[in-house]
């Protein structure tokens, strides 16, 4: 089947020319977060494409499990807020009256209609100026599809745009029989991702597993411990012990603004002062919260926090931001 992702890629990529990064940003990576995400729906291959054409450092995969042990590539472990999975199979809900990926094999999910993500109480898009809700024709995919993407156009286009896979609820996993961070791990190693030097940094909120797979599975590849609670910020000294880098919610670096000047906090610097580097979530051009622009948040976070990275789903925006620096 012709799938539309590949006319947005052929426009995209060859309808325009992405900024040239300047070498003063070397350190300063930027994470397109689900893809380009604040203009297709999140995590399609759409916007995996779209996203690679705008020449971040990395992509982002979050990722679960299938029902036959295949990581679908989705922000959550239900499918109802991103896709046609009520209609579709109306009968498959749990008691909770949710629909959740893992009781679905991937020929069944892929029967399902990606969407624009929206509340599926109300049926509200939760960002309603991006790409229209039940608009367009768009799928899930596995990892492997999304990796055999990214690899194939760093083959053709002469790139090494990396992938920051997150393995979403691995103790949800674990109570279902299924351990998504082994998973995971083999298939990233049978595709070349095995040590801090390959183009692949995995991610966790949960620091119990991300510590397992560190310390049991072994795994040599760049960590990162994602947070998102207060009292998380403490453990930097024991998140330090297993991982490499920090991924807070961006508000945990900010303190108050007092006219034009924000506070920090103390964040960034004593997670630097133990060797971790900082990639917070989530920018978006379209929830400024207190910030006038996109662009005096960027400047906030990356050069006054002296942050190391950062989760965007506007990644040209970044791109183009970092480049002038």
């Amino acid at each position: 089947m012709y799938r539309v992702y590949s006319l947005i890629f052929l426009a995209v990529l060859f309808g325009c020319t992405p900024t040239k990064k300047s070498t003063n940003m070397n350190t300063k990576i930027v994470i397109a977060h689900r893809g380009a995400s604040g203009y297709l729906p999140e995590h399609t291959m759409e916007a995996k494409a779209m996203a690679y054409a705008m020449n971040p450092d990395y992509i982002e995969q979050d990722l679960v499990l299938s029902k036959d042990d295949v990581p679908i590539v989705i922000h959550d472990i239900e499918l109802d807020d991103v896709t046609d999975v009520a209609e579709k199979f109306p009968e498959r809900k749990r008691e909770d009256g949710r629909f959740y990926v893992i009781d679905f094999t991937f020929a069944e999910l892929q029967q399902l209609n990606v969407t624009e993500r929206f509340n599926p109480k109300t049926g509200a898009q939760v960002y309603p100026n991006r790409f229209p809700k039940g608009k367009g024709s768009f799928k899930l995919h596995s990892f492997q599809q999304e990796i055999e993407l990214i690899q194939g156009l760093n083959q053709s286009m002469g790139r090494n745009i990396g992938i920051y896979p997150e393995i979403k609820n691995p103790e949800f996993h674990h109570q279902h029989g299924k351990d998504i961070a082994k998973i995971t791990l083999k298939i990233l190693s049978e595709y070349g991702y095995k040590t801090s030097k390959d183009n692949c940094i995995f991610q966790c909120f949960d620091a119990k597993e991300l510590e397992r797979v560190r310390k049991e599975l072994k795994s040599n590849l760049f960590l990162v411990q994602l947070i998102e609670f207060p009292e998380e910020v403490e453990q930097l000294p024991y998140y330090a012990t297993y991982a490499d880098g920090l991924g807070p919610w961006y508000k945990q670096i900010l303190n108050k603004k007092t006219g034009d000047k924000w506070q920090l906090t103390t964040l960034v610097e004593d997670a630097h002062k133990l060797g971790l580097q900082v990639h917070p979530y989530t920018f978006r051009a379209d929830q400024l919260d207190e910030f006038s622009s996109f662009e005096e948040m960027m400047q906030v976070l990356f050069f006054e926090a002296n942050i190391d990275g950062g989760f965007t789903d506007f990644p040209d925006k970044m791109v183009t931001f970092l480049s002038k620096k």
